[in-house]
């Protein structure tokens, strides 16, 4: 597909995924389920088509230079894109928000009032890297109602157009406009300045990328944005943790997946069991190939770390490489958390009840575990099936946004002729 120029055919675009999101919004759950098989059995049966533009952006992205957690966030496989259809078929299994109508009430005048769901109109994505939030992105949207603009890296623009195609063609099997999931078919970086004016036909913006994006698409939309910030998150190992239990979240939240944005990125422990914990969880780490920077007193401990900046303690590696600080108590943990941490994940392991219960009360972070690993983090873990993003901000949603998430409400009253004023 040749690339769009920007400006007027940009908004020849938006504009008719603006008009596809009225048809969209009026479908009836069945129809927007139908179109959500068709779209995953369209994907699976493109697999070859999509696999050779992956690799073709994969051999380009290694020509760069890019980063191995940069590359395995663009690498499809079998059975990543088999994942990617069954997160269709979830989708399309769940629950759908629209027209729920909830918390009715009767006022002392005889009016019934409640809250009714509706869509939020067209959504623009804009992200680096995962051509799954593609199909991800666009299963989401549909089911609640929307119509998508897409606007993804261009480290994954092949793999993105091949996707968007295959999602077409379940659209177009169902009768549905193919401008309801509208992908931009530019790299062009002016292409994401203009969108972000287009306030007369998008409604919310999310961005999910790098910490550069994130800040660029904030300060440059017109348009309302939820923002998919960095997570730096943590793990505590109390003083009462079972620390057989820590050492396997450790294990898992650092090193099943470090180029995501529920891994770990740093360790607290406790000074009371630092001794018996760090050296053990030192050795295993180590041996699946993570480099420790510590502070001082971890350094003690574990000769041969490298010592820990300020710098590190705010950093998103997303790489295996993890920072490490003994803390003096519970409080110490808690004042660290809220000074370095992204309002993303964050994970206690202990058995003590109050603290547990204290830290899920007194954590300022949109997903609070206990004795959990970080990388249950996520929409599909956490029940909400494919997510579109996990938002840090708090209006108006907070963590994974499911369906849910991605619609709002308008009062609906019912009435038997009831007049504020009399009426003579």
């Amino acid at each position: 597909m040749t690339e769009t120029t920007v400006t007027t055919d940009l908004e020849t675009l938006v504009r008719a995924c603006r008009d596809a999101a009225r048809q969209v919004a009026n479908l009836s759950t069945a129809a927007k389920d139908r179109a959500l098989h068709a779209m995953a059995d369209e994907l699976l049966a493109a697999e070859v088509e999509i696999l050779a533009a992956n690799a073709r952006d994969v051999d380009a992205a290694r020509a760069r230079g890019l980063s191995d957690a940069m590359i395995d966030r663009l690498t499809l496989t079998p059975e990543r894109l088999a994942g990617m259809a069954r997160a269709l078929r979830e989708v399309a299994s769940f629950n759908d928000p629209v027209g729920e109508i909830t918390a009715m009430w009767r006022r002392p005048n005889g009016i019934e009032v409640g809250y009714m769901r509706i869509p939020l109109g067209v959504i623009a994505m804009i992200y680096e890297a995962r051509p799954n939030v593609t199909s991800d992105a666009a299963g989401l949207c549909l089911k609640a109602g929307n119509a998508v603009v897409l606007r993804g890296g261009s480290e994954a623009f092949h793999s993105n157009q091949a996707v968007a195609a295959a999602l077409h063609r379940g659209l177009a099997r169902e009768g549905i406009p193919t401008a309801a999931i509208t992908l931009l078919p530019t790299t062009d970086r002016a292409a994401i300045a203009e969108l972000l004016t287009m306030n007369r036909y998008i409604d919310l913006v999310i961005p999910r990328g790098g910490e550069g994006l994130i800040r660029y698409v904030d300060e440059h939309s017109r348009i309302p944005v939820i923002k998919h910030y960095k997570g730096v998150c943590h793990l505590y190992v109390d003083d009462a943790a079972d620390l057989d239990v820590a050492l396997r979240l450790l294990i898992d939240g650092k090193t099943s997946r470090p180029g995501v944005c529920n891994a770990l990125e740093t360790l607290l422990v406790h000074e009371a069991v630092a001794g018996a914990f760090l050296p053990r969880a030192a050795d295993a780490l180590r041996a699946r190939g993570v480099e420790l920077r510590g502070c001082p007193r971890t350094q003690a401990l574990l000769p041969g770390v490298t010592p820990a900046t300020e710098d590190d303690y705010h950093a998103e590696y997303l790489a295996l490489i993890l920072a490490v600080r003994v803390v003096p108590d519970f409080e110490a943990a808690l004042d660290h958390i809220a000074r370095y941490g992204s309002n993303h994940t964050e994970v206690i392991a202990t058995t003590h009840l109050g603290r547990a219960r204290r830290f899920l009360r007194e954590v300022d972070a949109s997903v609070v575990l206990v004795n959990a690993s970080s990388r249950f983090s996520d929409g599909g873990e956490l029940g909400l099936g494919a997510e579109i993003g996990i938002s840090t901000t708090k209006l108006h949603a907070y963590g994974p946004m499911g369906l849910e998430a991605l619609t709002t409400r308008k009062f609906v009253v019912m009435g038997e002729g009831q007049t504020r004023h009399p009426v003579t």
